[in-house]
């Protein structure tokens, strides 16, 4: 088949499989309800280049995201609390916006846009699943790996069903 209909196939049947995972057997877990952050992560991997440098880029950028967030957090509610919340907050966000920059420097961390979705991804875990920066990271991680691995896993069933010229 073409690259194409084989990349819709086995995107279509693996999101059968990840929305399963989330909603049946890790739904008692610590990933409970993150599947959004599982898809994000999918997407990045392909956004990333796809293969083994868009997985890596995916867990180590958006991993990284997700801690700078927590860390961004865990400054909003500390050191800035005695600030009105909105100004802590921008503050914190600016703060670990400008850290997520300054880190692409390292190889590892060089796609921001990578790290700003796990920076996203946990504070919507937080806000979600009320729970704390701390509470939150690991599932986030977590749930991103499980979506860079469903994301490195389509592309590899894709060129499978790609018929070969």
């Amino acid at each position: 088949m073409s690259a194409y209909l084989a990349l819709a196939v086995s995107v279509g049947v693996l999101a059968v499989l990840d929305t399963w995972l989330f909603f049946g057997p890790l739904s008692g877990g610590m990933v409970a309800g993150l599947v959004w952050v599982s898809f994000i992560a999918w997407g990045c991997h392909f956004h990333s280049g796809g293969d083994i440098k868009g997985f890596t880029t995916t867990v180590a950028c958006m991993a990284w995201g997700a801690v700078v967030g927590m860390g961004s957090v865990l400054l909003a509610n500390g050191p800035l609390a005695g600030l009105d919340t909105p100004v802590a907050l921008a503050i914190a966000v600016g703060l670990g916006a400008a850290v997520i920059c300054l880190s692409s420097k390292v190889p590892l961390l060089s796609t921001i846009p990578a790290s700003v979705y796990g920076f996203a991804a946990i504070a919507g875990s937080m806000v979600l699943a009320e729970k704390t920066p701390q509470e939150a990271v690991l599932p986030t991680v977590a749930a991103i790996i499980i979506g860079a691995v469903f994301g490195f896993a389509s592309e590899k069933l894709a060129n499978v069903l790609t018929k070969k010229a």
